[in-house]
């Protein structure tokens, strides 16, 4: 039985979290999936709790979406902060940079820039998703990370409606903006599309010289 598990193990281990997974089938990353993913979940839920303890007036922000920006927002930002920084540098030290940056933009997910306002919960909930992103990518599983991200951004929104924890909407009122994020995930997917069969081209020449 321990041998069994032995990639599992090796995997939830800190020490691999800036590496490739040891396997990467679908079966296997879903459950790097669950494994990060839920340490998102417990930390959001006690970090919120010590937040609400140390913030005077502390509640976790509510702001109004779409369905269209949170499922967009899947090959948007898996692209600028993962796989675009993965395939120019070639390097997940680099991916760690970019995914930080990614990580902290979330605590501002708020309509004010308050310390009794900012996106704390959020922001705790990503940071392991963050190490999640960076090995798919980086054991060539790129297109998994984006749709993982988009669908459950899907599931947190369709849960927040039924629930009324924010006003949401299925698209925005501006149509130039929904057609916009449209063209632009596109656009980022066919360019990561594009660095990736370079990256692919360039490892080939280097190991046949």
């Amino acid at each position: 039985m321990p041998a069994r598990f032995s990639d599992e193990r090796a995997d939830f281990n800190p020490r691999s979290w800036l590496t490739r997974y040891r396997r990467n089938s679908i079966g296997y990353i879903t459950k790097m999936l669950f494994f990060y993913h839920g340490m998102g979940i417990g930390l959001l839920l006690a970090g919120t709790a010590v937040v609400e303890q140390l913030v005077p007036g502390y509640e976790e922000p509510s702001v109004p979406r779409s369905l269209i920006t949170v499922l967009v927002a899947g090959p948007i930002e898996e692209t600028i902060f993962f796989g675009i920084p993965f395939y120019v540098f070639n390097s997940s030290h680099a991916v760690i940079v970019t995914g930080a940056l990614w990580a902290a933009l979330h605590i501002f997910n708020t309509p004010s820039i308050e310390l009794a306002s900012l996106a704390f919960g959020n922001w705790l909930f990503v940071v392991p998703s963050l190490f999640f992103s960076l090995r798919t990518w980086a054991s060539g599983k790129g297109w998994f990370a984006v749709t993982v991200h988009s669908a459950w951004n899907g599931i947190f929104f369709a849960a927040g409606c039924g629930t009324g924890e924010f006003s949401c909407t299925a698209i925005e009122q501006d149509a130039l903006f929904n057609a916009g994020s449209i063209a632009l995930s596109g656009a980022l997917i066919a360019g990561t599309c594009a660095l990736y069969r370079w990256r692919r081209r360039k490892a080939k020449s280097e190991f046949n010289i």
